[in-house]
């Protein structure tokens, strides 16, 4: 899995339902900011600035609101205050949706994909004593933590943590896409770092998306509609010697492979994504197949 951060340029580009797809209306409504910790903008095609900017306001509530429960940077998020004090009473929903995935990928990947692997990472990340590596190792167990519906509870607290890097970037888009959707825009490319793309570009076509492989070359393109793709390179950052960001906690077996995955949500590309690149080539067939909807794009 990997707990550094992956938030890149996150673009959005929208057009009105009532608008036929085949024709560029004149009017185009931008705006640019942050979210996500990143350059942030979206484009809507069909609505001048007034009409979009109740859509603009709503966009910006809405990364806040979901950072406040996704974040490792933000003190006060769900996920640090778990973290912090090893239990959350009343966790958001939009947290337990994404534990309940991330069980179900801890079980598919055999214990590969593990959201306690933050404190072995941060071990890892600061160079700590191989003692320190040891001792972060031992609290490794997502099969240990208990995710309830009005509770959540680490099962070492103070020594415990949780990190959904690996995951909630995927989780946010697809959240953005539904808001959008709710404004009636149909037509949508979201791109945080992991794509979904909704409807057609003005063109009639899909939506055309490159997949980079390592060094950012783009290695293939592909059409999507009503899916999501989200690609993943351990070797993007490097924890230690010979040592890529996402790590395998089980220890052996560590693969070295970028990875692009799509599906019919961003949140499952996500992980799975994350997965797959600490798994052994002949292992993941077999993981693939487990969720529906889902496609192997690139392996490398």
């Amino acid at each position: 899995m990997t707990y550094l951060s992956r938030r890149r340029f996150l673009f959005m580009s929208a057009a009105c339902a009532a608008v036929p797809s085949s024709a560029m209306p004149a009017s185009i409504a931008r705006w640019r900011g942050t979210a996500l910790g990143a350059p942030a903008s979206l484009r809507l095609v069909g609505l001048t600035e007034t009409q979009a900017a109740p859509i603009f306001a709503a966009v910006e509530a809405e990364v806040i609101r979901l950072e406040n429960i996704f974040s490792l940077y933000r003190p006060d998020s769900e996920l640090c205050r778990l973290n912090r004090y090893g239990h959350l009473i009343a966790p958001a929903p939009e947290l337990l949706d994404v534990l309940g995935l991330c069980t179900a990928l801890f079980e598919a990947t055999g214990g590969v994909f593990d959201p306690t692997i933050q404190p072995l990472w941060a071990a890892l990340a600061t160079r700590a004593h191989s003692d320190q590596v040891t001792a972060a190792r031992d609290t490794v167990g997502w099969n240990r933590v208990s995710v309830q519906t009005d509770q959540i509870r680490l099962p070492q607290p103070g020594r415990s943590a949780l990190t959904l890097n690996g995951i909630a970037q995927g989780a946010i888009t697809d959240r953005i896409s539904a808001l959008l959707a709710s404004y009636g825009l149909r037509d949508v490319l979201v791109n945080m770092g992991e794509i979904a793309a909704h409807g057609w570009r003005a063109d009639g076509q899909g939506w055309r998306v490159g997949l980079a492989g390592p060094e950012g070359k783009v290695q293939k393109t592909i059409s999507l509609q009503d899916r999501a793709v989200a690609t993943s390179d351990p070797n993007s950052m490097m924890l230690a010697d010979q040592q890529g960001h996402i790590l395998n906690p089980k220890g052996d077996e560590v693969a070295m492979h970028t990875v692009s995955v799509s599906a019919t949500n961003a949140a499952l590309a996500d992980g799975l994504s994350t997965a797959l690149c600490a798994l052994p080539k002949r292992r993941v067939k077999a993981v693939i197949a487990a969720f529906s909807g889902a496609v192997l794009e690139m392996f490398v």
